[in-house]
């Protein structure tokens, strides 16, 4: 687009009052954001109210340098081939259709990355921002299955489970980069709510750089906006939007991933979930959600059936994410620990009385088994098997 272009759809969004919805309605009786602000009163009062046209009327004072800032921002060379910088807007063709057809779609996208993502099939996945250890490795998991048969990855940059989801995403480009069929590997999109000149939290700054080159960065919010509260339900309602599906890893009852499911289903979206242990607070909100219909995955290849999606390439086994190799210990059930640990959280007391240890003894084993990435340790002196054991 060009300047002026960009000027009025930034006015637009800007102009105090007037919201996605006012906004949606200007467009559709206008034709465009220009027609917006070339219209007289009296047609702009035929559309909204007479406080919203009259706001329409004055510039925002942050609009000069609002322009400024996205025009260099989408003129700044990206230095990775194949990624690009560009403001999607309700009348570009690049707008991603998924998105249009739900009831509230931005008016704007900011975009940076690999653009052509947005065109190939998305699961959302989202979860707990304190999984436990099962949860992260289910989340990484379930997301290099489904990026390895082509399948974008949504979620929102969160720690946790978002962060576990674009890293097992990203994994799969890496990992089947030299494969025959390596262009039909899916990646990750990253819905944030700052804008993209932002990152938060800061712990993902180098996670974002690394979605920003083998992914998409995607944000509705206009450069220089912080994190708020109000600004992640927003996100949410995108993640959902995008995808055909959203699948649950881990979550509380009270948990803002289980927005994303609502929004999920009331958009008419497939919502799946990950069962887990009937001890586990994190497993709840996924409990609860099978409850009321959602379906219950325990692979990758659930997904792609529940979805009816086809593997774009046949790479990966999809039974090893999440449930296929847990049941069998790598020492074919030689190690008395994890004979006897099973798959919840158990304390080390337990542990001592199932298996006949000392405390010095069974905790250096623990130790060993944490080392060799088979056992976590969790919050209150609690232990689980991980997906390597």
């Amino acid at each position: 687009m060009d300047r002026e272009e960009l000027s009025a759809w930034l006015r637009l969004a800007l102009t105090p009052g007037v919201g996605r919805a006012t906004a949606r309605r200007l467009l559709a009786a206008l034709g465009s954001p220009q027609a917006v602000f070339a219209a007289s009163p009296e047609a702009l009062k035929a559309v909204v109210s007479a406080r919203d046209a009259q706001a329409l009327a004055t510039p925002p004072d942050s609009l000069s340098d609002q322009v400024e800032q996205t025009w260099a921002w989408l003129r700044e060379p990206d230095l990775v081939p194949g990624s690009e910088r560009a403001l999607l807007t309700l009348a570009d063709v690049r707008y991603p259709a998924a998105l249009l057809q739900t009831a509230d779609p931005p008016m704007l996208l900011f975009a940076q990355g690999r653009l052509a993502l947005l065109s190939r099939p998305c699961v959302a996945m989202v979860g707990s921002r304190s999984p436990t250890a099962q949860g992260r490795d289910n989340a990484k998991a379930f997301a290099h299955a489904l990026s390895a048969a082509g399948v974008t990855v949504v979620s929102g940059l969160a720690l946790g489970v978002d962060g576990a989801a674009h890293e097992g995403a990203l994994s799969a480009l890496a990992s089947l980069a030299d494969a025959p069929d390596a262009d039909a590997v899916g990646s990750t999109i990253a819905v944030v709510g700052t804008g993209l000149d932002r990152v938060y939290p800061s712990e993902h700054l180098e996670l974002a750089h690394r979605i920003t080159r083998q992914g998409l960065m995607l944000s509705e919010f206009l450069l220089g906006t912080k994190p708020r509260p109000g600004h992640f339900p927003l996100r949410n309602r995108i993640v959902a939007g995008l995808s055909r599906g959203t699948l649950v890893v881990e979550a509380a009852l009270q948990s803002g991933s289980l927005i994303t499911a609502r929004l999920a289903g009331e958009m008419g979206r497939e919502v799946m979930a990950i069962p887990g242990s009937i001890h586990s607070p994190q497993a709840r909100g996924c409990h609860a959600l099978i409850k009321q219909g959602a379906k219950l995955v325990e692979t990758a290849q659930d997904v792609l059936e529940e979805l009816q999606l086809q593997a774009a390439t046949v790479m990966t086994p999809f039974g090893t994410p999440a449930s296929q190799n847990l049941a069998t210990d790598q020492g074919g059930d030689s190690d008395l620990i994890l004979s006897v640990m099973g798959f919840d959280p158990v304390s080390q007391e337990a542990l001592s009385a199932r298996t006949g240890m000392g405390p010095a003894e069974l905790g250096a084993r623990l130790l060993e088994l944490e080392l060799l990435g088979r056992v976590a340790r969790l919050p209150g002196q609690l232990f689980q098997r991980t997906a390597a054991a």
